[in-house]
């Protein structure tokens, strides 16, 4: 049998998150075992050539000066990591050319830029995927199977305050991953979305809360903040004899259960008060992946097999229109409340 050829993968742009593309796409290809991915780190391109030539020198890569230079080389795949405003050009010169993408969340600065990606990609034939790292989570892999019918979420996504990614609000920074969590899970179409947000630090939104109702009746609540002491990534929901609390950061879930309830019957711990020995506490079993590893490699194997990847870039698309939605709600807000004149005084 004739091996197969490594995948020539590049990274696009490799600034704060970029460069861990990257540093990944290395190691996939330094791995060995049954699961390993057969790939090259070919390419880097960024706008700061001495960034770029940096990066590839780090992680034995080669730097290019333009897309047209790196298309010539001969990469077949591509993570674009370039600012968000920038992801429609690049996207569309690499597609056009023959290269699968990779684009970083969000999608897109529009709904006619996501729609305009998801055409090219339909167009050119490539393998596409939005880039919702959340996914790959293995806390979130875990919880699939738990989901039956989510009433109520409650989500909270705090970071300290960094220079990284001011060119958008929280909502697209941070927010957009739990947005794309929780749609994937409930599974119907929004209802109605509430949301209050404020500039502290930047000239963006820093901190926001979001209500989202949807047709189905569940309601879920989200908080992100880039001015917190503290980081925390911590996904709660409520469904039927049943309460999931996921830790993204921990990648841990804990299920608490109803007696009766088929989850409840491989209880794990004790009850989860000796006042209450009717509710089970099950902690399902997480297998630790750095997300971006599962994510590259999930993206990689669609490559290889050509077949749909597992975040489309429809799925960055909704999650996108939810985004805008939302910040839609917060500046119609702060009309209302006349936020620009009380943080001028």
């Amino acid at each position: 049998m004739t091996p197969e050829k490594p995948i020539r993968a590049a990274v696009v742009g490799v600034g704060a998150f970029g460069r861990n593309h990257a540093r990944v796409y290395r190691e996939l290809a330094q791995q060995d075992g049954p699961d390993r991915i057969n790939v090259e780190l070919a390419g880097i391109v960024d706008a700061d050539a001495a960034r770029a030539a940096a990066v590839a020198e780090e992680y034995g890569s080669a730097s290019f000066a333009s897309l047209k230079e790196l298309v010539q080389s001969g990469v077949q795949a591509a993570s674009v990591a370039v600012p968000t405003v920038e992801h429609l050009k690049v996207a569309r010169e690499l597609m056009e050319a023959g290269v699968d993408v990779l684009v970083e969340k969000p999608l897109a600065s529009s709904l006619a830029e996501a729609d305009e990606l998801i055409r090219i990609a339909q167009r050119t034939g490539r393998v596409a995927q939005a880039g919702h790292l959340e996914r790959f989570n293995p806390a979130v892999r875990a919880t699939l199977p738990l989901v039956t019918q989510p009433l109520f979420f409650e989500v909270h996504r705090l970071s300290v305050f960094t220079p990284r990614a001011l060119d958008v609000d929280v909502v697209l920074d941070l927010m957009i991953h739990d947005l794309d969590i929780v749609l994937s899970l409930v599974k119907s179409p929004v209802k109605e979305v509430r949301a209050v947000g404020l500039p502290i630090l930047s000239g963006k939104v820093d901190i926001a809360n979001v209500r989202v109702e949807f047709d189905s009746g569940c309601v879920a609540n989200f908080t992100a903040s880039r001015v917190s002491t503290e980081k925390v990534r911590k996904l709660r929901f409520f469904q039927p004899r049943q309460y999931v609390s996921v830790d993204y950061s921990r990648q841990d879930v804990l299920v608490f259960s109803v007696a009766g309830d088929p989850g409840a019957a491989e209880a794990a711990e004790p009850p989860a008060h000796p006042s209450s020995p009717n509710i089970a506490v099950t902690r399902p079993t997480v297998t630790a992946e750095e997300p971006l590893h599962a994510e590259l490699r999930a993206f990689l194997d669609a490559v290889r097999r050509r077949s749909k990847p597992v975040v489309p870039l429809e799925d960055g698309r909704r999650a996108l229109a939810v985004a805008l939605d939302i910040l839609a709600q917060i500046r119609e807000h702060g009309r209302r409340i006349n936020l620009e004149g009380i943080v001028r005084q």
